[in-house]
């Protein structure tokens, strides 16, 4: 990805006057970052026994009652109006409660696995750990509600706070559209033949039969798991699925029947592609807030996420914050029981989802002609 400067002024002359405004900008944007990741800073207490709290009691899909209750408790003390929706989630706005809108999104539910990390907050609950960091994404977008609503009177629209549940595989973003948005409509599957370019995985996992060596079992199951970089090449790798298992089974005077495992009520992951401008939006304001070294892009990955969902709808963008610190353990990967969080994580987080709503409903994001986006803060 192309860096691009903080701000851009197009005026040639009179040079004096330019640098002027420059410095001004400059320094406005600086004082306004020092003084958000201060205020995070203050919250950093609140936001970790908030991560903590959630931590403790993790809860699997659609079962996130217990946080659920929890994110509108604090949500009200915050003077933040909550409602329930899609069972366990929860939706808050804050601001003018008019256009433009801008979502912040994070992920409630935990996985089934046991923690073997052995610190005070440890999973209470038996075979249940956050080990994909959802605890702390709550923590962080409840730590943004609070910086935003302290400054709800000067966001010049509304940021609406999505707290989903069922990311880990039970498509808790389509339950939360339909529900809340709009009914989903599902791309029709497509004919045409991919892009070679395109990754796709097709992994047959697990193969059952019968249970004795010398007699031919009436019925053989396998599955797996189907992933690719595109939209498309997911439903072209579904269909493709099908006509060979039954074309196979034909060959060989067999029926093949396939599912999709949890249709309809589950659908299948689109892909996660992030629109550029929204993209760039959030690179920018990065480095204004953390600095030029702190943003860098990241590498795509084979793995499953409901945001797709919402990208179905409207433009989003989906963007990571590194937690990795040897120091204090943080160095597993996600999905792993020896999953551990930085914590000096948390106020960074709030900061930086708060300044990527507060910027995007202010239109300090411009587009320029050469289509290149500057965000200012």
């Amino acid at each position: 990805m192309k860096a691009s400067p903080t701000f851009h002024l197009t005026m040639a002359t009179p040079r004096l006057p330019c640098l002027f405004v420059l410095l001004l900008l400059s320094t406005a944007s600086a004082e306004y970052a020092e003084e958000l990741l201060r205020r995070a800073e203050g919250e950093r207490e609140w936001i970790t026994g908030v991560r903590r709290r959630i931590h403790a009691h993790p809860e699997l899909a659609f079962q996130e009652h217990r946080t659920s209750a929890l994110v509108r408790e604090e949500l009200e003390r915050l003077g933040v109006t909550a409602r329930a929706v899609a069972g366990t989630g929860v939706v808050a706005d804050v601001g003018s409660g008019m256009p433009p809108i801008v979502s912040l999104r994070a992920d409630m539910d935990a996985l089934p696995i046991q923690e073997l990390v052995e610190w005070e907050h440890k999973s209470r609950v038996d075979g249940v750990m956050h080990a994909c960091g959802h605890d702390v994404h709550t923590a962080m977008l409840l730590g943004a509600a609070k910086l935003l609503h302290e400054r709800k009177d000067q966001l010049k629209g509304t940021v609406r706070l999505l707290f989903q549940p069922a990311e880990e595989g039970g498509a808790g973003a389509s339950h939360m559209i339909k529900e809340a948005f709009t009914v989903l409509s599902l791309q029709q599957l497509t004919s045409r033949e991919d892009d070679p370019l395109h990754s796709q995985v097709l992994s047959v996992t697990y193969i059952k039969g019968g249970n004795s060596v010398d007699v031919i079992p009436p019925v053989v199951e396998f599955g797996g798991t189907l992933r690719s970089l595109t939209t498309e090449g997911l439903y072209r790798l579904q269909k493709r699925l099908k006509e060979v298992v039954e074309g196979q089974a034909a060959v060989h005077r067999c029926r093949g029947v396939t599912e999709i495992l949890g249709a309809p009520s589950h659908p299948m992951y689109p892909a996660v592609v992030n629109d550029e401008r929204l993209h760039q939006h959030v690179e920018n304001v990065g480095r204004s807030l953390l600095g030029p070294d702190k943003v860098k892009p990241g590498e795509k990955i084979m793995a499953g996420e409901d945001f797709a969902f919402y990208q179905q709808l409207v433009p989003g963008v989906m963007f990571g914050i590194g937690i990795r610190n040897e120091k204090v353990g943080s160095v597993h990967s996600a999905h792993n029981p020896h999953f551990f969080v930085d914590e000096d994580v948390l106020p960074i987080g709030a900061a930086l989802h708060t300044a990527t709503a507060e910027m995007y409903l202010s239109g300090r994001s411009t587009q320029n002609e050469d289509g290149s986006v500057h965000s200012t803060i």
